[in-house]
């Protein structure tokens, strides 16, 4: 059993550095958070082992949790890019008409005037009302566009 759970150790290790390279891998990406390694303890499936003390047979890895605290916000130059200071994602429409979030603020417009990702995504919005400057009720949604002729 002692080889099992050195076994296991290695095994959680390895993910970890996984985790670790990838952070180190993406950390000059725009919008990318970076993710940390949670770990559990394995415990015995057999009732009665150890005098009903089942844990200690080794170590998992729980789960990959994105981590989304504040990062740096950097000037671009880029009148179109935008940060988010705090909690929140842009919602953006994909090619095949899914809804996706990102915090990655590095947008574009296409010739038509729509505000586009990097990917071709279309950024939405709501729609304001002009005399009072508030999201209309019951809004949903839409492209965000500024047509510039």
């Amino acid at each position: 059993m002692g080889f099992q759970q050195g076994l296991s150790g290695l095994n959680a290790a390895s993910k970890n550095l996984d985790v670790i390279g990838h952070n180190i891998a993406n950390s000059g990406t725009v919008g990318f958070k970076a993710s940390r390694t949670e770990f559990a303890n394995m415990v015995a499936s057999a009732m009665g082992m150890a005098q009903g003390n089942n844990n200690g047979i080794g170590v998992q890895v729980d789960a990959i949790a994105q981590q989304f605290t504040q990062g740096g916000i950097t000037l671009t130059g880029n009148s179109l890019d935008v940060a988010i200071n705090g909690n929140g994602f842009f919602v953006v429409k994909q090619s095949d008409g899914s809804i996706a979030y990102t915090r990655a603020g590095n947008f574009g417009l296409d010739k038509e005037g729509n505000l586009k990702t990097v990917d071709n995504d279309n950024v939405m919005g709501y729609v304001v009302d002009p005399s009072t400057g508030k999201i209309q009720s019951g809004a949903t949604p839409v492209p965000m566009s500024f047509p510039t002729g």
